[in-house]
């Protein structure tokens, strides 16, 4: 088995209550996950899906072009745009915000952080909002604590919207992680610190007033029932919003709640804990928002199943009967570790990836689930080209335009091993 490097980045996280005190990039020896890179894993029978043709588009590391994309891509008109957690032409390199061109492969570094109060860390995916881009850093700003910015894509031009920690003891929130989502002239997303217990928020800020708004602290339960660092960023189905954290909850992982699904209306602030996950077959650690198909939602969790030390599940909630059921239970031989990333519909079949295992050198795979039968398809096992050049550990899922899948690894690629973003077609 390929030994995975364990890649410290020089931005220390201040995590708290039993999470590392340092953020790892490929943290899939975290919580109830245990070190699965370590063991050898026995056979699981998957099917495997048509041959898929894989294209980097784009391997960063060439120059200042930035290094480690974490997070997915979104698609405005045939241009791809994304961030990296480090690299650019500020300082020490401490991110930038990307576009690619879907047919051409050119990539344009639009705004590298790290001037001050911009912000530094981006990582989570971008929103456009009337022709602007959205997102947050998990650093800077006024306060140290991260930022909600815009860019213009015609320009380049950044503007901090919000920097969080505003307030004392950051209860307006504290490292905003996750991706964003746009209702109504309102931003809402979570934060994953922070709040009146610290462990975290849901908030919304007013794209004309520029006002946040913090919907929900959480832990604000006894023993953090009602669920507590929520990481995965949000969904809206008819005016509720629905998300994940990824602890907390009524059940026990290890001295922590397993996560939760929930739902929040954000016109009265009321949380309401639809699943507490359990740790066990069901699941624990949902570290992505869930997907609503037809009043189903569906998700990953990066730990918990059936296999070994518990690599990680794909599972439905009901939301007619709160009924939770596993599609799928990762096995860590063919059919990848620890999915992290939400799930996309495309005609029937849902698809993500995972940030490990696969075939080649257990350097993560895209994978598709039959939600009807459970049935599992590796559409892509990476690094299955000599040095990596085609990418490894995909860890921001992917989306679909027209016959194409379009993503992101953190690392791997051409050049200084900085990662990649690629498409598949024939998937």
């Amino acid at each position: 088995m390929k030994a995975v490097p364990v890649t410290i980045l020089t931005t220390e996280t201040p995590w708290t209550k039993g999470i590392p005190t340092k953020r790892l990039i490929f943290s899939l020896c975290a919580s109830a996950v245990g070190c699965a890179f370590a063991l050898q894993f026995p056979a699981t029978a998957i099917a495997k899906s048509k041959v898929p043709v894989e294209t980097v588009l784009h391997s960063f590391g060439s120059g200042t072009d930035g290094q480690l994309p974490l997070v997915g891509l979104i698609d405005v008109k045939g241009t791809l745009y994304g961030t990296t957690l480090a690299g650019g032409t500020v300082g020490s390199g401490e991110g930038t915000v990307f576009s690619v061109n879907a047919k051409t492969g050119a990539e344009t570094v639009l705004h590298s952080f790290g001037s001050g109060t911009d912000g530094y860390n981006p990582d989570a995916s971008l929103i456009k909002v009337k022709g602007a881009l959205y997102g947050t850093t998990e650093f800077g700003g006024t306060n140290g604590s991260g930022t909600v910015f815009s860019i213009d894509p015609a320009t380049g031009a950044e503007t901090v919207v919000y920097s969080f920690c505003s307030q004392q003891n950051c209860t307006d929130g504290d490292w905003p992680n996750a991706p964003m989502i746009h209702v109504k002239d309102m931003l809402y997303g979570t934060t994953y610190f922070g709040g009146t217990s610290g462990d975290g928020t849901l908030f919304s800020l007013d794209l004309k007033t520029g006002a946040e708004t913090v919907l929900y602290s959480f832990c604000s339960q006894q023993n953090c029932a009602d669920g507590e660092n929520p990481w995965g960023g949000l969904i809206d189905v008819n005016g509720t919003l629905y998300g994940t954290t990824f602890t907390g909850g009524a059940n026990n992982c290890s001295g922590r709640g397993c996560g939760t699904v929930f739902s929040l209306d954000p016109s009265s602030g009321a949380e309401t804990v639809l699943y507490s996950f359990a740790g066990g077959t069901d699941g624990a650690q949902p570290e992505a928002a869930p997907l609503d198909v037809d009043g189903t939602l569906y998700g990953t969790t990066v730990a918990g199943g059936t296999y070994q030390s518990g690599l990680g599940t794909v599972y439905s909630l009901n939301l007619t009967t709160g009924a939770e059921a596993v599609l799928h239970q990762f096995g860590g031989t063919n059919d990848g570790i620890s999915p992290n990333s939400r799930l996309i519909d495309v005609k029937g079949k849902l698809y993500s990836t995972t940030v490990g295992g696969g075939n080649s050198n257990h350097a993560g795979t895209v994978f598709s689930i039959d939600p009807t039968t459970g049935a599992e398809a590796v559409i892509y096992d990476f690094c299955s080209q000599q040095n990596c050049t085609d990418g490894e550990y995909p860890q921001g899922g992917v989306i679909n335009k027209g016959a194409e899948l379009y993503g992101t690894t953190q690392v791997g690629g051409s050049y200084n091993n900085y990662g990649t973003v690629f498409a598949l077609t024939k998937f």
